[in-house]
Formats: structure tokens, sequence, C-alpha cells
């Protein structure tokens, strides 16, 4: 009877209607006509490099009330994010134009050799409004691109420009009511979307939807400049034109910065408004291409296995059936690869390497794979910034206990249930691959330092990372072995022969098959993807 209650509960459940809408990490906001927006600056990345630096390391305008950095996570501080505050300000839906932001001071010699290596990198300026990132668009031959951010400048016939003038264009969406305070509850949004009885505010609002930005080189006249204060009005038209660069950036020449926005009404939905940074042209066809030679691979996989198991499966029969004189006679007819049945499940001469190997690798092939359900189940979004590290991270220190249980395990099997030392094991489970990344990160994290990146690691957060690696991953990896250590150790199908076969010396060391099996297919995928 509680059964058949629980049925129908879950059935009325299931088919009963509401509205709502959820995105992990981010919530939308509204803004009324005239309402402050925020522009962020996060780092310069580069397509050429793997080095972000501080957007303020180049001599750009700075805010009045000075550089603020943004609370980040985990993740964003492991991926190099430095999101900060930025002169950048405009009114929600009031269109501005030849706005002054500022005039550097004369550029030095550094400050000159500096912008040239930024520019010959190819690095972008990343800016943020209300979570999005500006994107922008170029066109060439009919085909229209997206790109994050905008280049720092260009270099033309042997010398450099800068892109000082900004035109940005905001898209936004009329806000429609459908108690979305009362669908989020108690969090954050009841603060962003304040409770105005049913019918909720008469006041219209706007939801942003879309960040564009087109950057251009204009020359302005340092004269006119002199006596302009931060947001006045330039005094005559600013024309961006995108295929003219007339800014050469000079030692011991100012750069003017000046900016223009346009808002503008758009239909598309604040759920969608992370369709622009999602598509990819020709997409549909590149996918098609990997899951079609993903099918075939499987396909032809599957055969050769049936194969396999087949014949491997009958010779096991008629092996075991047999005493042990008609097995050493039986082997001196085997040949190839059979010839290791009675030597396949020996003992390796490093037991515990291997058992601690296979127990890391469960617990990252793990993480891997929980970590692809939850994004692709939308609760690692690109809206929340910093969400797939994080939970990456959270996902291999809970796993830990997988790792722990396998290594375990496997050593009781090799050991032919003998559980001494399991604890040794799991104890170098929990420290093997996390030592080495550790190390690993260091030396990278003392080059990033010596570089003045913002891809260095603060030292508060090493702290945060060995504490996490201590207090939890480590318990639960001894949580997991403890566990190993009392289930039953697996049973070899095949019995081991007392003599080991004596293995012939290999034409090739085992380094290089090791290195040239791994080759072929990091090979493909990595010319498949990057290119």
């Amino acid at each position: 009877m509680a059964s058949f209650g629980i049925l129908v509960l879950t059935i009325f459940l299931v088919f009963q209607s509401g509205y709502g809408f959820y995105l992990p990490g981010s919530y939308p906001h509204k803004y009324k006509v005239g309402d402050p927006l925020s522009v962020k600056v996060n780092s310069l990345t580069s397509i050429d490099t793997e080095m972000p630096f501080s957007y303020y390391s180049l001599p750009f305008c700075k805010p009045a009330e000075g550089v603020k950095d943004s609370a980040e996570n985990l993740g964003e501080l492991l991926m190099g994010d430095r999101i900060e505050n930025s002169p950048y300000r405009f009114k929600m839906y009031t269109n501005e134009t030849l706005i002054f932001l500022c005039q550097s001071g004369k550029l030095s010699a550094d400050e000159f050799k500096l912008l040239k290596e930024r520019i010959d990198e190819m690095y972008q300026v990343n800016l943020i409004l209300d979570n999005l990132p500006a994107i922008r668009y170029t066109v060439k031959e009919g085909f229209v691109s997206r790109w994050t951010g905008y280049p720092i400048g260009v270099k033309f016939q042997d010398m450099y420009y800068v892109f000082n003038h900004l035109k940005f264009k905001v898209l936004v969406h009329k806000y429609e009511e459908t108690n979305v305070a009362r669908v989020m509850g108690t969090g954050d949004a009841v603060d962003v979307f304040p409770g105005g009885g049913k019918g909720g505010s008469d006041v219209p609002g706007y939801m942003v939807v879309g960040f564009e930005v087109i950057p251009c080189s204009v020359m302005h006249n340092g004269n006119v400049v002199k006596d302009l204060k931060m947001y006045d009005k330039y005094p005559s038209e600013i024309k961006c034109d995108t295929t003219t660069v007339t800014v050469p950036i000079k030692e011991g020449e100012p750069i003017v910065f000046t900016y223009e926005v346009a808002f503008e009404e758009s239909d598309i939905k604040w759920p969608s408004r992370w369709d622009a940074y999602l598509k990819m042209e020709g997409s549909k066809v590149h996918w098609f291409s990997i899951l079609n030679s993903l099918m075939v691979i499987t396909f032809l996989a599957g055969i050769v296995l049936v194969i396999f198991l087949r014949t491997v499966r009958r010779d096991l029969t008629r092996y075991e059936e047999l005493d042990k004189e008609a097995q050493a006679q039986m082997n001196e007819e085997l040949s190839g690869w059979k010839l290791v049945v009675g030597d396949v499940f020996r003992a390796p001469s490093h037991p515990a390497l291997l058992c601690i190997m296979v127990g890391d690798g469960v617990q990252i092939l793990g993480m891997g794979v929980v970590t692809i359900l939850f994004a692709a189940l939308g609760f690692m979004s690109p809206a929340s910034r910093g969400t797939l590290i994080t939970g990456m991270l959270f996902f291999y220190m809970i796993l830990g206990i997988a790792a722990g249980y396998v290594a375990v395990r496997l050593w009781r099997t090799i050991g032919c249930g003998d559980h001494k030392g399991w604890a040794s094991v799991a104890w170098k489970a929990a420290c093997f691959f996390p030592g080495i990344a550790f190390l690993i990160l260091t030396i990278l994290n003392f080059l990033l330092w010596g570089s003045h990146s913002t891809g260095a690691i603060p030292f508060s957060l090493f702290v945060i990372l060995l504490l996490l690696w201590f207090c939890i991953s480590v318990p639960l990896t001894l949580f997991g072995g403890y566990f190993g250590a009392k289930a039953p150790h697996i049973e070899y199908p095949v019995r081991t022969n007392q003599i080991p076969r004596e293995i012939p010396a290999q034409k090739y060391p085992s380094w290089l098959l090791v290195l040239g099996a791994g080759t072929l297919p990091f090979g493909t995928l990595f010319i498949e993807l990057f290119f």
C-alpha cells in the first residue's frame, strides 16, 4: 500500500505543470532604464601563447576609484583569470557617443617595447558585462567568424597600431514577469527580483542578452583633450572604420582612448544568450566525422573481440581439464601469444607500483566520466566561471575512495589474499599522482611568477590545495583501502606455472614501443580537435 502511494505521488509530481528555469551558478539581472552597468576586464589572453597577463600591465585607462579585484573561486584562480573593474561605464538603454576616457602618459621605452610584444603575440582584451564576455564578429570572404575579446592592436607594414576607440553594442531583452523570484526561492535572486505582489513591478526592466564590441584605430587631436576629464564629450566627430588603422604607437607619445555604446532590443531570451558563444561554424560536419570514426572503430573492435573471446575461451576450457603432465606437453605445442597463458597472472617485479598506478588511473577515469556527465546535464555551464575546474578537483578528491579500494584489492589479489602492507599501498596511491602533479605545478608556478603572469597561483591557494589533499583526499583513499582489504581477493581464471617461462630479449626497448603506441592515437585526436 505504501509503495502504491509513493507511485501515485511520483506520477502527480512528474505531470504537475509549472514555470521555471535553472542555470546553475547564474541568474538573470533586471535593470531599469538608466541603471548603471559595470564592465569588467579579465586577463589578457593570446591564441598564440598560453601566458595570461593582467589588463593593467599595459598603459590602458584605469578607473577613477582605483583598480579593484573581483572575488574569484578556486577554478578561476587555477585558470589564470584575474577579473577587475574597468573605466568603461554604461547606463541601461542609454546610447552614448563620443565619450572621452583618458589620455595615457607618454609611452616609456619599456611600455613601447611591451606593447609591440603583446601585439606580435596576438593578445586579446577580454571585457565582461553582466557575466557575458565581449564578442567580436569578423567577415572574411562572406564567412562570419566569432571571437571573444578584441586584439590590442595590429602590425601593418612594419608599424604597430593600437585600437584606441571601442564601439559597443549591448543587446537587451525586455523583462517578462514570470514569477521568477518565487521560482528562485530564497537564494540570491530574491535580491535581484524584489517582490511586487502578484503582478510584479510596473517599472519596465531589461536583461542583458548580448555584448558586442568593434575595435577601431582613430587619430585624436592631442591638444583638444588636454582640458577634458573622464567621461566628457569629445568635441569632434569620431568615425569608427574597421578597414583602416591610423594610430601608430610611438615612444614618447601618449595614446587617447574613447568609446561609444548603443543599446538594441533583441528577441534573444536570457536562457539563450550563451548560444552565440557556444555556436561553431561547421560543427555539424566536424562532429559527424568524429562520430562516424568512433562507430567504425567500435564495430571493428567488437568483431575482433568476439573472435578473440571465442578462441581464448575454448583453449582455456581445454587447458583447465588437463593434468600437469598434459599441460606441460600442451605448452610445448602452443605457439605465439598462447605461450604466456601460464605466466600472464604472475606477480610483477614491482607489484606495489602497479597497484598504485591502477588505483590512480581508476580515480582519474572516474573524475573524467563524472565531470563530463555533470557538464552534459548543465551543472557546469560557462556562465559560472571556474565551475568546471572546481568540479574536477571535487570529484577527484571524492573518488579517492575508489583509488584506495582498487589499489588495495589488486594488491591482495597479487598476494593471493594476503592483506599485509595494504595501508602503505593506500597511502602511496593517495600521494603518487597528486605529488607528481603538485611538483609540476610548483615548477611551472615559479616560471609564471618570473614572467609576471596572472596564471601564477598565489601562495594562499597552494595552502588550500595542500589542505584539500591531506584533509580530504588522503583520508578517503585510506578509507577505500580499508574496504579493499576487507573485500575478498579476485581468483585468477587460470593457474600460474611454478617455473617462469624465459622471455626472449626485445628488438626495441619498451619505452620506445610505449611512446610509439601512444603517439598514434594522440596525434589523431590532436589533429582532429586542434585543426
